[in-house]
């Protein structure tokens, strides 16, 4: 009898656009287009993001302003519902809850671990607290502790460590330079294609 099924998915770039690339958009701060898909260590990422932040005077409502005008990508809730019909779904991801809630409820409220934010009292964001370094790896291999057959999907550098510790891993619409640094993770481009891949990595029904 096969172990159930789990799949782990990246929240931006997989399901919902990048909000710190829309957010520099709307601020026209190009410094704010860098993303994981770019930059592997997380913590310089945010510390450079946080300066950012307070170098312009932006706030937490700032950024939730822009996040309330987006949502999913096209044909991603249609995808979540075709996975949940089959297996449990858990989104890892390393955005903010605070960020999180408003695109969750767009996607009919999956489950998501993601970290969290601290606020001062002008709204200014102070710092931010990590579920722990490299959760998404970790929380993987939890679930594999646990007896449940564990596949991923994700698009960026902080994504590789969960593909690579999945039973099956796979990149679904990274930048080029990905594919060549990490070529064991088949590339998908569709969420037809990374149905598929899940279907047939996990023996789930069409």
């Amino acid at each position: 009898m096969q172990n159930p099924v789990i799949v782990c998915l990246d929240l931006e770039g997989v399901l919902v656009p990048e909000i710190w690339v829309n957010f520099a958009i709307k601020t026209d701060i190009e410094e704010l287009k860098i993303t994981t898909r770019e930059m592997p260590d997380y913590d310089a990422l945010m510390t450079r993001r946080l300066r950012i932040l307070d170098e312009h005077g932006l706030t937490l409502a700032d950024i939730q302003s822009v996040i309330d005008s987006m949502g999913p990508m096209d044909g991603a809730a249609e995808f979540i519902t075709w996975l949940r019909e089959r297996v449990q779904v858990i989104i890892l991801s390393d955005t903010f809850y605070e960020f999180a809630l408003p695109l969750m409820r767009q996607l009919s409220y999956p489950t998501i671990f993601c970290n969290q934010l601290e606020i001062g009292p002008t709204g200014k964001i102070v710092s931010y607290k990590l579920r722990q370094p490299n959760q998404k790896k970790h929380a993987v291999a939890a679930l594999k502790n646990l007896n449940f057959r564990v596949m991923a999907a994700g698009d960026a550098y902080n994504d590789t460590a969960m593909l690579g510790e999945a039973h099956a891993g796979f990149f679904f619409r990274p930048p080029d330079h990905l594919p060549k640094e990490f070529p064991q993770f088949p590339v998908t481009q569709t969420y037809a294609e990374l149905q598929e891949q899940f279907r047939q990595a996990g023996g789930l029904r069409r």
